[in-house]
């Protein structure tokens, strides 16, 4: 690791810290609500606009041949497993389904651009598309603990925004996604694919 490359790795390790530790506040000070959420998008749309701790080779995407589009890298996770924050890398395309996060999210654009897709649940069982938003450098979108979204990414340049999330996706065991094609839902396994990523002073 080159001089420049380890500090600006201690850098990142410290905005990150002072960023989260300003989330810790506001979460564990304010009852769960849309209003709370803008609060923490305002801090990592801070943190997202300091692109130069956070170039894209810092975070390659999987090469070709991986088997998947895209991949996460661990910035933050506290020993309880709260307060996780992950950057979200990748240079080729890929959809998922409508699903929810049994915890609160937060995304918001660092280089590139995610197209996301809002729903809601019907009567009958089914989602209904309510609208979108694309995720680029100074934006960012909210979800509380049972919102619906999916992603639409278009693989046509490189993409890495800033997912964070109350609870780290690994014990997330709750999150439901909806089949269309067999109008179903089923849950999602917990994640596993995370890249480490956090500083440790060494």
């Amino acid at each position: 690791m080159t001089d420049a490359v380890a500090d600006r790795a201690k850098a990142r390790g410290a905005a990150i810290a002072d960023t989260v530790d300003h989330i810790r506040h506001i979460e564990q000070s304010s009852k769960l609500a849309p209003e709370t959420l803008q609060r923490i998008k305002a801090e990592l749309l801070r943190l997202a606009a300091r692109t130069e701790l956070f170039p894209l080779a810092d975070f390659p995407p999987p090469g070709e041949g991986s088997g998947t589009p895209s991949c996460l890298y661990r910035l933050s996770e506290d020993p309880d497993h709260r307060f996780a924050l992950y950057a979200n890398s990748t240079t080729r395309k890929y959809v998922n389904a409508p699903h929810n996060h049994s915890t609160w999210a937060v995304i918001v654009g660092v280089h590139g651009e995610e197209p996301n897709r809002f729903y809601r649940r019907t009567a009958d069982g089914g989602v209904e598309d309510i609208g979108g938003e694309v995720v680029r450098p100074g934006t960012g979108v909210t979800f509380l603990p049972d919102d619906l979204h999916s992603l639409d990414i278009p693989g046509t340049a490189p993409m890495l925004n800033f997912h964070m999330y109350g609870l780290a996706l690994e014990q997330l065991t709750r999150r439901q996604y909806y089949t269309a094609r067999d109008h179903t839902w089923r849950h999602y396994p917990a994640h596993r694919d995370i890249r480490e990523a956090r500083w440790t002073g060494s």
